[in-house]
């Protein structure tokens, strides 16, 4: 495929997904969001025909076949259900978020969100019979929507400029435009007290059998998959375990996450029955937590249950123990180990990020106003600095990349995207919950410790639960925040 007509697929992929969440229930939106959802895949085909895991595809037709077949009656299967059981598409979309499927061909592979973008075309399907007799309106008046279809297309436009295209056009397929498609459906969806009781049961379910898998790792010394971690594991006093994941500290985040939201839970539960499962609960999840060594993670769910704290007692004092417990983790860094504090041994202690923050500076210095474009930081970083084999060169803080491949117009979306959304599921949130308001503490909180991850961890954009939570926190408002003018 010419790099004009991936450019011209990039921009109208996006345009349907943003047009997606900005339009009401209607054929209209039926239709962009089927345009979204159909023309992914053809760019990513377009995009790898010529890579070894498609040649490989390619001279196999059985296999083929066999794929589609196999999709078509999981998409079909599905749809049926979730149009018959409404209830079922969220259900779907929450359960399928942890989980990729590595696909081999030609000797290489990869791990792709397989199983949420069936869930996904099916439920575009779904909701397209459900909506194809539905009067056409316009935009709807919301904020973080019209700011969520702004990021989507900007990041879309500066693939046409990036030093890796290819990169950047993956990351609009494979991330941003079947998660706008999610957060379109997810809007549609009344989250009541049961629906979301449902959903922290699956997560909770998920999340308990996760840390299980991780712990036969832990005690058997041996993982299932990602040899860079199992080499890593070789080398060090202490074994990280991934479970499912293939990343330990994606792993760690999501366990971060459901401990918020199960402390959240913990925090206003009445029923004794109910607080002893979410007791069990949360000291599973510690279990799994401490089994990854993740710093990230560990940072995300103190600043998820600062957050909680503040709700639920104190903002002042909350404040106040933050600043002290940040001052004393600043001098545990510096201090241990009593050797003198340099720039290169924090480089070390930070495992090289230190170099990747100070060189996605340079780049943004280089060009501060639309960057090297979009998925470039990889490539910029290689060609850019002085070390061209630098053994990381992936970002892992998200501002940070934002600057290099974006400048300051992705930086000032990504701000404005960051104030609306925690302004939103903020409002009104101090008052005495009941029913589905209980829910909005626990998304704010596990919002901001998925934030906080992402600063150190980067993959905010990337990261599904972003978008779900976003949805999830937009509907929970009410209309009164979700359309302030």
């Amino acid at each position: 495929m010419s790099e004009f007509l991936a450019g011209a697929g990039v921009l109208i992929a996006a345009g349907a997904s943003a047009a997606a969440i900005l339009l009401p229930p209607s054929r209209r939106r039926s239709l962009a969001m089927l345009v979204a959802i159909v023309l992914f895949p053809v760019l990513i085909l377009g995009d790898q025909w010529h890579t070894a895991q498609i040649v490989d595809l390619r001279h196999d037709t059985g296999r083929i076949v066999a794929l589609l077949a196999i999709a078509a009656a999981a998409i079909g299967g599905l749809a049926y259900g979730f149009r018959r059981w409404p209830l079922l598409l969220p259900l779907a979309i929450v359960f399928a978020l942890p989980f990729r499927v590595p696909l081999e061909a030609g000797g290489d592979t990869a791990n792709l969100l397989v199983p949420l973008y069936l869930v996904i075309a099916a439920g575009v399907a779904a909701v397209a019979v459900r909506d194809w007799g539905a009067r056409a309106g316009g935009f709807g008046g919301s904020w973080l929507p019209r700011i969520l279809a702004a990021v989507v297309v900007l990041y879309a436009l500066q693939t046409l400029y990036s030093e890796d295209f290819s990169k950047g056009l993956q990351n609009v397929c494979f991330f941003l435009v079947p998660f706008t498609v999610a957060y379109s459906l997810l809007s549609d969806v009344r989250w009541d007290k049961r629906l979301l009781t449902l959903v922290l049961a699956v997560v909770g379910v998920e999340a308990t059998a996760f840390v299980l898998i991780g712990s036969v790792e832990y005690l058997s010394r041996d993982l299932f998959w990602n040899d860079q971690v199992i080499r890593s594991n070789e080398f060090h006093t202490y074994f990280r375990v991934n479970s499912v994941f293939w990343d330990p500290n994606v792993y760690g985040r999501y366990l971060s996450l459901v401990a918020v939201l199960a402390t959240a839970a913990l925090l206003w539960v009445r029923d004794r029955r109910e607080f002893a499962l979410l007791t069990a609960l949360l000291g599973l999840l510690w279990i799994g937590l401490a089994e990854t060594f993740s710093q990230s993670s560990y940072i995300a769910l103190l600043g998820g249950l600062a957050v909680l704290a503040a709700i639920r007692w104190s903002l002042r004092w909350t404040l106040a123990a933050v600043a002290v417990g940040a001052v004393g983790a600043v001098l545990v860094v510096l201090l241990a180990g009593g050797s003198e504090i340099t720039t290169d041994r924090l480089n070390v202690d930070l495992s090289g990020r230190g170099n990747l923050v100070s060189g996605g500076v340079d780049l943004f210095a280089e060009r501060p106003l639309w960057g090297y474009g979009s998925g470039s930081f990889q490539e910029a970083y290689r060609d850019h600095r002085e070390n061209k084999d630098a053994p990381v060169t992936i970002s892992h803080t998200e501002p940070v990349t934002i600057l290099a491949e974006q400048g300051l117009i992705g930086l000032a979306l990504y701000a404005a995207l960051l104030l609306v959304a925690l302004w939103t599921m903020a409002t009104g949130v101090r008052g005495p919950p009941a029913g589905a308001d209980a829910a909005r503490p626990a998304v704010l909180a596990a919002f901001v410790a998925l934030l906080i991850h992402t600063l150190a961890y980067a993959g905010f954009y990337e990261d599904p639960i972003t978008w779900v939570l976003l949805a999830v926190g937009v509907s929970l408002a009410g209309p009164a925040v979700r359309d302030p003018a």
